[in-house]
């Protein structure tokens, strides 16, 4: 899938800026082009309209921070939209494309993922959206159909935005499933923009293009977000409806990992909630021993080598 590049995001941009938002009087007649023309954004921003057009068509090299910063203040561009546009903007021509080693949650994230055990539902998320611990109401709340143990199979992690887009079971969960489906993709788009070299991501974000249309036309709209808090509306098939608040944390140690946990913002779903740790409790073989990433890894290395034996 070909890459980004800053022309391509200026575009978006710049067809998405009103032009009375930002002062200008947009005449008596229908304008023919959404947003803002090219030759309006070059006088805002004080450039000249041959450079603004060799920027867009990716002819410049790149742009200077000073001309960066004048078109995102033109076009009100918010945190995240911005760090894109850097990005993209420091980001060389040919990108060599390269396959990391498998993520590993660090261990001050799975300090406090574990410090948890079972008060909230909670996960560790990698920088793809990809699942790399969850503990059992976590496990329950959002993919009780998948086997507790699938983030230890590290060739085939649940990844969240793959089945928000493929998996039927995981899209019917949600009754707000469209406005979450846009900040999965805007914040996929800001990931790509800070790992333009990470294969496992272009061909996660290239199979999800060709596979959902409706990944490819929000994708197509170019947008931008940062992913740290947001309400999930719930119909899940076990607890009902339930209306949820999801709280990104992040280390500066290791920004990839994020914990992810989930609070209810109503009775019915703080009492539906509560269920949750003592149907763990039912299924967990020892229940007077909390679970832990490592622990887990042990019985689930033992059960594949048993399983080999036989």
């Amino acid at each position: 899938m070909k890459g980004e590049t800053l022309g391509s995001f200026l575009k978006t941009r710049r067809d998405k800026t009103d032009p009375t938002v930002i002062g200008l009087d947009p005449g008596p007649a229908p304008r023919r082009v959404p947003g803002l023309r090219r030759e309006e954004l070059a006088r805002l921003a004080g450039v000249s309209v041959g450079y603004y057009v060799r920027i867009e068509q990716d002819q410049t090299g790149t742009a200077s921070v000073q001309v960066l910063d004048a078109l995102a203040s033109v076009m009100r561009l918010d945190d995240a939209e911005r760090t894109h546009l850097y990005n993209l903007a420091h980001a060389p021509a040919r990108v060599p494309m390269v396959r990391e080693a498998p993520e590993e949650p660090h261990q001050r994230v799975l300090s406090l993922f574990e410090s948890l055990h079972e008060t909230v539902p909670a996960v560790v998320l990698g920088r793809r959206g990809d699942i790399l611990a969850w503990n059992h109401s976590g496990h329950e709340l959002l993919f009780e159909h998948l086997p507790f143990e699938a983030p230890l199979d590290i060739a085939r992690r649940p990844s969240v935005p793959w089945s928000f887009f493929l998996d039927p079971l995981t899209r019917e969960l949600y009754s707000n499933w469209y406005d979450l489906a846009k900040i999965h993709v805007a914040y996929l788009r800001l990931t790509s923009g800070r790992y333009p070299s990470d294969a496992r991501l272009a061909e996660l974000i290239g199979e999800l293009v060709m596979k959902s249309e409706e990944f490819a036309s929000l994708w197509s709209e170019g947008d931008v977000a940062d992913c740290t808090v947001g309400r999930m509306l719930f119909s899940h098939p076990t607890l009902g409806g339930m209306n949820i608040d999801y709280q990104v944390w992040l280390q500066p140690e290791s920004p990839d990992h994020r914990l992810e946990v989930y609070t209810p913002n109503d009775a019915a779903t703080r009492d539906a909630l509560a269920l949750l740790p003592s149907r763990m409790h039912l299924t967990a073989a020892s229940p007077l021993e909390p679970v832990t990433v490592e622990s887990a890894h042990r019985d689930y290395a033992a059960s594949t080598t048993t399983r080999a034996d036989g």
